[in-house]
C-alpha cells in the first residue's frame, strides 16, 4: 500500500464532471496542506482558483446525470481511503507481550524465592541451590530474549504503520482539498444560478404568461435545491475527511508511544532483569562462600576449645598421678589396720585353742581318774566273789 500512497500523494487535485467509467472508478490525484480540521476552510493558491473558476463554469444544473455524480469520485476516493486506513491500520493487540511480560515477572519471583525450609530443607546441599538458581536463570533468560524478539518484530511494525500514516495523513488532507474544491465550484454555480438565470426565468415567465416558461422556472428552482442537497452532501463528505486527520494523528500518536515504550523497555527494563539476576547468582556465591567460611572458622573454634578443655584435663590428671606414691598412704593405713586387726584376731584364736585345751585337758584328767576308780570297784567285786 505504501507505493499506491506516495503515488497519490504525489499527484495534483483535479476536477471532472465525469468521475465514473463504465467499468470502474477513476484515481483522482490529490495535494496536500496542513489544514485545522476544526476550520473547514481552504486557502486556494491562483492556480488553484482558476482551476474552480473554469470548473464551475462547465457545471450545468440541469443535467441530473452530471449532478448525481457531481463530487462522486472524490467521495469514493473518501470511502476507499476510509476501508484502507480500517485494514492497514488497526490497534496493536499487545496482550501476547503482555501475558510474556506477567509469566517473566512470575518466573522472577520464583527466581527470589527462599528455598525450601523445614524438614527437607535439612537435605538440601549449597550445590543444589546454586544448580537451582541457575535452572531459573536460564529458564527466565530465554523467556525474555523470546520477548525482546516479539518486542523488536512489534517495534518494526509500529514504525512501519507510523511511516504509513504520514502518508495517510497527506492523503486525507488532499482528499479534503480536492472536496472543497468541488464545494467552492458548486456554490459558486449555485449562487450563479439562483442570482441570474433563475431570476431571469421567472422574469420570463411572468412576461409571458406562458405554463410551461412557469414550468421551467420550477424546474430549475428544484434543480438547485436538489444541487443544493448535493454540495451539503458532499460537505458531509468533507466532515468525515476532516476527522479523519485527529483519527490518524491519534493512532499515529499512539503508535509512536508504543514504539518508544518497547524501545524504552529493550534498552532498559530488560538489562536490567538480566543484571538484577546476574546480581542475584553473585551474591548467592558471596552468601554461600560467607556461610562456608563460617562454618570453617566454627569449627576451628570448637576443636580449639574442645583440644583446649581435653588437655587440661588430661595435664591435671597427669599432673595429679605423678605426684602420687606407688602406693597410696591410705592404702597402707587400711592395709595395716586390716592386719592388726588379723593378728588381733588370730592371738585371740590363739588364747581361745589354748584355753579350751587347758578346760580339755581337765576334762580328760577328770574322765581318767573317773575310769580308773571304775575300774578299782570294777576288780575289787569281782575279787570278793571269787572268795
Amino acid at each position: 500500500m505504501n507505493n499506491n500512497l506516495d503515488e497519490l500523494v504525489k499527484e495534483a487535485p483535479s476536477l471532472t464532471l465525469t468521475p465514473f467509467t463504465e467499468e470502474e472508478p477513476q484515481k483522482q490525484p490529490l495535494v496536500i496542506e496542513d489544514e485545522q480540521p476544526e476550520v473547514p476552510q481552504v486557502v486556494l493558491t491562483p492556480e488553484e482558483q482558476k482551476m474552480v473558476d473554469a470548473f464551475a463554469a462547465q457545471i450545468d444544473i440541469t443535467n441530473t446525470q452530471m449532478v448525481m455524480q457531481y463530487g462522486a469520485g472524490s467521495q469514493k476516493k473518501i470511502a476507499d481511503f476510509s476501508e484502507s486506513a480500517l485494514n492497514n491500520v488497526r490497534t496493536k493487540d499487545m496482550g501476547e507481550i503482555g501475558q510474556m511480560l506477567t509469566d517473566v515477572v512470575t518466573q522472577l519471583k520464583d527466581f527470589d524465592e527462599p528455598e525450601e525450609k523445614g524438614f527437607l530443607g535439612i537435605f538440601k546441599k549449597g550445590s543444589n541451590k546454586l544448580e537451582n538458581m541457575r535452572v531459573k536463570y536460564d529458564k527466565a533468560e530465554n523467556n525474555i530474549n523470546k520477548i525482546c524478539k516479539v518486542m523488536e518484530n512489534h517495534q518494526v511494525t509500529l514504525l512501519k504503520d507510523a511511516a504509513m500514516l504520514d502518508k495517510m495523513y497527506e492523503l486525507n488532507l488532499n482528499y479534503f482539498k480536492e472536496l472543497s474544491m468541488y464545494i467552492l465550484a458548486g456554490k459558486q454555480k449555485l449562487e450563479q444560478a439562483r442570482t441570474i438565470e433563475l431570476p431571469a426565468l421567472l422574469q420570463k415567465a411572468e412576461r409571458s404568461g406562458l405554463p410551461e416558461d412557469t414550468q421551467a422556472a420550477n424546474d430549475y428552482a428544484s434543480m438547485c435545491e436538489r444541487f443544493e442537497k448535493k454540495i451539503y452532501d458532499l460537505e458531509l463528505t468533507r466532515t468525515i475527511s476532516m476527522q479523519m486527520a485527529p483519527q490518524i494523528r491519534l493512532i499515529q500518536s499512539n503508535d509512536t508511544a508504543m514504539s518508544e515504550k518497547i524501545q524504552s523497555t529493550l534498552v532498559n527494563t530488560i538489562p536490567l532483569w538480566k543484571s538484577q539476576m546476574v546480581i542475584a547468582i553473585g551474591l548467592n556465591h558471596s552468601s554461600e562462600a560467607a556461610k562456608a567460611q563460617k562454618e570453617v572458622t566454627d569449627m576451628t573454634n570448637s576443636l580449639l576449645k574442645k583440644n583446649a578443655e581435653a588437655l587440661k584435663t588430661a595435664t591435671i590428671e597427669t599432673a595429679r598421678e605423678s605426684e602420687r606414691g606407688i602406693v597410696d598412704i591410705e592404702t597402707l593405713t587400711a592395709t595395716n589396720k586390716t592386719l592388726i586387726s588379723t593378728l588381733d584376731e588370730v592371738l585371740k584364736i590363739q588364747e581361745d585353742g589354748r584355753a579350751k585345751r587347758r578346760n580339755a585337758e581337765q576334762e580328760l584328767f577328770r574322765i581318767e581318774n573317773e575310769m580308773r576308780q571304775k575300774l578299782l570297784t570294777v576288780s575289787r567285786s569281782s575279787s570278793g566273789n571269787a572268795s
